[in-house]
C-alpha cells in the first residue's frame, strides 16, 4: 500500500492540470446541488465524507488519519482560506 505523500508517476505539471480540472468538476457539482435547494454545509459534510471513506480504502487508516492530523494547522495557517484581508 502506498502512503499519501508518495509521488505519482505523473510530472508536477500534470498532477497541477489534473488537480484543476477535478476542482472544475467539483465546483459545478457544488454548484448544481445548491441549485437544487441543498446547504452548502451539507455538500461540504457529503463531499468531506466522500473523500475521506476514498482516501481510507485507497491508503488505510493509519496514513489518512496521520494526514487529517495534519489539517488543524494547516487550516489555521490559512491555506484554505480564500478571501484573505489585506493588511
Amino acid at each position: 500500500m502506498t502512503s499519501l505523500s508518495e509521488e505519482a508517476f505523473d510530472s508536477p505539471e500534470i498532477i497541477d492540470e489534473k488537480k484543476r480540472v477535478a476542482l472544475e468538476w467539483l465546483t459545478e457539482a457544488w454548484a448544481d446541488a445548491e441549485a437544487e435547494g441543498i446547504e452548502a454545509d451539507i455538500i461540504a459534510h457529503a463531499a468531506l465524507f466522500a473523500a475521506l471513506t476514498d482516501l481510507v480504502e485507497r491508503y488505510g487508516e493509519k496514513a489518512v488519519g496521520d494526514m487529517a492530523g495534519r489539517l488543524s494547522a494547516r487550516i489555521m495557517a490559512g491555506e484554505y482560506t480564500l478571501r484573505r484581508p489585506l493588511q
